[in-house]
């Protein structure tokens, strides 16, 4: 008896189609490209250039904003100034090791983003920043 072994149509191929998942891939790049500018803070300030690095981030910090109308944001809920400091030792969890990064608009007076920087270092709140847009050559 002699065996014979052909190669029948319903084999299965042994070969990976990866044209799919290319696909899907750049479907899925497309995406993340087109939505990854839209996740910054949502309150518009026109902010100041630096030349200044940027600093390393180890967890998300608490941003507060003073937009162009002299409003006062947390992250991106409106706050009265008078309850800044109440509303950040809730939100911090009365952790005043926690980092806040002040972002004012470039037209308001320094002096108001001054004196909300003294309030909250004058609070206990240790590691307070200013946020600035990187310097660009004219």
């Amino acid at each position: 008896m002699a065996f014979k072994f052909s190669r029948s149509n319903r084999d299965p191929m042994s070969e990976i189609n990866v044209t799919p998942f290319v696909d899907v891939m750049l479907v899925l790049l497309i995406i993340f490209m087109v939505t990854a500018p839209l996740l910054t803070v949502g309150v518009q300030v026109d902010l100041p250039e630096s030349s200044a690095d940027s600093l390393p981030e180890e967890v998300e910090p608490l941003t507060l904003t003073i937009n162009s109308k002299g409003e006062i944001f947390i992250q991106e809920s409106k706050i009265e100034y008078d309850k800044i400091i109440a509303k950040i030792l809730a939100v911090s969890k009365n952790r005043t090791d926690t980092r806040i990064y002040v972002r004012g608009d470039k037209t308001i007076n320094y002096g108001r983003v001054l004196e909300i920087m003294g309030m909250l270092s004058g609070s206990g709140f240790t590691k307070v920043a200013l946020i600035s847009e990187p310097y660009k050559e004219r």
